[in-house]
């Protein structure tokens, strides 16, 4: 069976957005992080990418204008196949690749599908909300935790009030004061 792996990014003080809802803390350093050896072995372990509708609004925006010979990070956001959950998009298009598949259907039951169907692991990027509703339905076999150093004094969080214990896989640091924690749930 398929993993389902949550890769979040989180501020010391565990949010995964600042005060205003930005991501700044932490944009400047995701590709460098996924450039280095422990992150390109992970991204060959997957072929599909999960996300919501405002995450894919924010990566189509972006990845498809990104080289692939700037590294596995952008073959893999181009390349893999991407499921957006939504029920307001009707297409998600993926500029010169192929478009993304729209998923309107309850997110449980189509992850359940997607993690029994042949293939590599899948990855959660970002979706906040979509990552909470797949934790409440205990699909989440990992989580790869990137922590930075800096603290936001407040912000949207990743966990919300499930408790569950996890069992730490491994510890690893990163250039710009970045640790990622890998959890196997």
């Amino acid at each position: 069976m398929r993993k389902l792996i949550i890769s979040e990014w989180l501020s010391l003080d565990g949010f995964v957005s600042d005060k205003n809802g930005q991501l700044d803390f932490f944009a400047g350093l995701v590709r460098d992080t996924f450039a280095e050896p422990e992150q390109v072995a992970f991204l060959q372990t997957i072929d599909t990418v999960l996300m919501g509708r405002a995450t894919y609004q924010q990566f189509s925006a972006v990845w498809p204008n990104v080289p692939l010979e700037s590294g596995l990070l952008a073959q893999r956001m181009n390349q893999a196949n991407k499921i957006v959950f939504s029920q307001s998009l009707k297409e998600a298009p993926w500029g010169a690749y192929e478009s993304a598949f729209v998923e309107a259907r309850d997110a449980a039951p189509a992850i359940r599908a997607l993690k029994s169907a042949p293939g590599k692991d899948i990855v959660l990027f970002a979706s906040i909300s979509l990552a909470q509703a797949a934790m409440r339905e205990n699909l989440v076999d990992e989580y790869h935790l990137f922590i930075c150093p800096v603290l936001t004094g407040g912000g949207r969080r990743l966990f919300m009030d499930e408790s569950c214990g996890l069992r730490l896989a491994s510890v690893n640091r990163c250039g710009g004061g970045v640790v990622c924690l890998k959890y196997e749930a």
